[in-house]
């Protein structure tokens, strides 16, 4: 990756590390679910209203490292308005990205694609991909759901 894209990578994490979009209680959710990475304690819950198909608001709250609040304030401004189908789509996406050498993914996820150098560290990738499993729990279960990727 050139040093300049790198650089504007780090940027974007740690702006949405400062100034989360889309953070806090949800009041009206109809979905969430509760994260938890004990490698490096970050905790977090994720709220959905589900109308139908679609993901009409989601937001997020918690604690956690840069990476994971980061991963979690983007994930939510990518998803908000999707269907249930693309969130799936754009989480197995973002998966492949982080964890897979050679994953041409990053192409397809906009600012998302912030998170790619991320593989390089394999412990950092729990951390950006919590939110992202805490969001698929919350997808798949009408009752509360609590991961942890241990």
């Amino acid at each position: 990756m050139r040093d300049d894209l790198r650089d504007l990578y780090q940027e974007v994490i740690l702006d949405h590390n400062k100034r989360p979009r889309n953070f806090g209680k949800l009041d009206g959710a109809n979905r969430h679910a509760e994260g938890y990475n004990p490698l490096c304690g970050d905790r977090l819950t994720v709220y959905l209203d589900l109308q139908g198909d679609t993901i009409r608001d989601i937001r997020f709250e918690g604690s956690g490292c840069a990476i994971s609040k980061a991963s979690a304030s983007m994930m939510t401004s990518a998803l908000k308005g999707k269907t249930v189908g693309e969130a799936e789509d754009t989480f197995h996406r973002f998966h492949r990205m982080v964890t897979e050498e050679g994953s041409s993914d990053a192409e397809s996820l906009g600012k998302l694609a912030a998170f790619s150098g991320v593989r390089e560290f394999p412990v950092r990738v729990k951390c950006a991909s919590l939110p992202w499993h805490t969001l698929d729990a919350a997808l798949k279960s009408e009752a509360p759901a609590s991961i942890s990727t241990e």
